[in-house]
């Protein structure tokens, strides 16, 4: 009870004081360091948490608390970031096996550039609403399109904003999606009435998104593109043994995630797939990469081992190809992994604070109608992905917090859960801290400051859900509810 008084008496000031120190740090990389997913923002992430930490001790807080919270929290992001591990590898094997080449090349051939980004972002929610999952498609069928985008001479912003367009309409309309269920579980209601819900949002959104990126690919200019197009495929060619056997591969992947094997041994079981694929169709890059261990067989080993776990870098005599043909495996996926580890310690740290309830406070108070209820909700959504850097935790705890709030205002538990997929699963991704934000920009190589204008359909979602709510369309009350504007 002592613990809780000392908690209720924290200050607005004391509150915001870490993320102001925060934002101030993260500020000051960007002019400082080039790389700053190298090592600075996750010091920034970490000396924030030393601030959080002091303050809340001060208030009554016991280190033994602020420990289990933050460490607590660093286990709910563990099965992330040992995704992103094997994902990683799963990169590099379908790298040597010809996959990625082969979807480059077999797209270079069918898509119009015109057409191209348009064309990404309908395969990419085809796919993730097949898979339930963004990071699946982004790290396989993204990371072709992403090629054959560069290949085409467009920018790799503007194809990583139309990948990540698509990816995450499935993580949000897929009922295989954990977002998609984890939602309505927090306002109430089940999976199959929210997402049919979803639907008078996200509908408006993906045709908008479309359309922008329709008028992108035919405003683009392609007369100055460095990249010749027939160039890369002979290329790809001459370097690897290019079929369509290959497609198995993805195609084995795709069909286990939606047998609902799980995420972890289906990535796995897809990169083992890339490498005996590499084994059976790529004996020369086997050599190449894998050559110094003598023997064939060992060769073999040597080679797989090398694409999942480090870097591999494929030598072609153009430059811009072998720009495509080179990953990084788990390795390349360590910084990212200690970033996401500072997150969650600093969203740690001012969880067993009180300070982001505290901060929130106000917000829920001045709620009193519907569309500032909903404007509410979408904007705590937002600062939980950009202080606690997890879209789960900016799902839970708002929804938490405003379930209540919903029902009172005689508002439908499934208005809840959709304002919570608009905001929540949408922004995560626009966050270079957060755990989607910088897993994506790891996985496609491109900056989440430098794709985050281009998701158009991830900043359209948040907005069309408090237009609905401020022009009272398709808003589901309770018998009874009060009509608030």
């Amino acid at each position: 009870m002592k613990k809780e008084e000392k908690e209720r008496r924290i200050t607005l000031f004391e509150a915001v004081v870490p993320l102001v120190f925060l934002i101030g740090l993260l500020a000051v990389n960007v002019f400082l360091f080039e790389d700053t997913l190298a090592g600075s923002n996750q010091m920034a992430l970490v000396l924030a948490a030393a601030v959080a930490s002091i303050l809340a001790y001060r208030s009554g807080v016991s280190w033994r608390r602020l420990l289990k919270k933050m460490t607590g929290t660093i286990h709910s992001a563990m099965p992330a970031m040992l995704i992103l591990l094997i994902i990683g590898a799963l990169a590099g094997t379908w790298m040597i096996s010809g996959v990625v080449p082969a979807m480059i090349y077999y797209g270079l051939e069918i898509i119009s550039p015109k057409l191209f980004l348009f064309t990404a972002v309908v395969v990419g929610a085809i796919v993730s609403v097949a898979t339930g999952s963004s990071w699946s498609t982004v790290a396989t069928i993204g990371v072709a399109l992403l090629g054959i985008g560069k290949a085409i001479g467009l920018s790799e912003a503007v194809v990583a904003g139309a990948i990540i367009s698509g990816a995450y309409f499935g993580d949000k309309m897929s009922p295989l999606s954990d977002t998609t269920n984890l939602a309505p579980a927090m306002a109430g209601t089940d999976v199959f009435t929210h997402v049919r819900y979803m639907a008078y949002t996200t509908t408006p959104s993906m045709v908008l998104t479309l359309i922008i990126f329709l008028f992108i690919g035919f405003s683009y200019d392609f007369s100055g593109a460095s990249v010749d197009v027939e160039n890369v495929q002979a290329t790809i060619r001459g370097t690897f043994h290019i079929n369509l056997w290959l497609f198995l591969v993805p195609a084995f992947l795709l069909t286990i995630i939606m047998l609902k094997v799980p995420p972890l041994p289906a990535l796995l079981a897809g990169a083992l797939a890339g490498a005996l694929f590499a084994v059976i169709f790529q004996p020369q890059i086997i050599t190449e990469v894998g050559g110094k261990a003598g023997s064939f067989a060992g060769a073999c080993y040597s080679a797989t081992m090398q694409a999942m776990f480090g870097q591999v870098s494929l030598t072609t005599p153009d430059e811009s190809v072998n720009e495509l043909l080179s990953t990084s495996g788990m390795r390349g996926m360590l910084d990212t992994i200690w970033l996401i580890l500072s997150a969650m310690i600093f969203g740690g740290a001012m969880e067993a604070a009180g300070f982001l309830r505290r901060i929130t406070a106000p917000v829920i108070r001045y709620a009193n109608k519907t569309a500032s209820l909903v404007a509410s909700t979408v904007g705590t959504c937002i600062f939980f992905n950009f202080t606690a850097s997890d879209q789960y935790i900016s799902i839970v705890i708002p929804g938490r917090m405003y379930r209540k709030a919903y029902e009172q205002m005689g508002l439908k538990p499934e208005v809840l859960s959709r304002t919570l997929e608009d905001s929540g699963t949408m922004t995560s991704v626009l966050i270079p801290w957060n755990t989607c934000g910088a897993t994506q920009s790891r996985v496609l190589g491109v900056a989440t400051l430098d794709y985050l204008p281009y998701c158009f359909f991830n900043l359209i979602s948040p907005v069309m859900s408090i237009l609905f709510a401020l022009f009272n369309i398709k808003i589901r009350r309770l018998a009874g509810g009060k009509k608030t504007i």
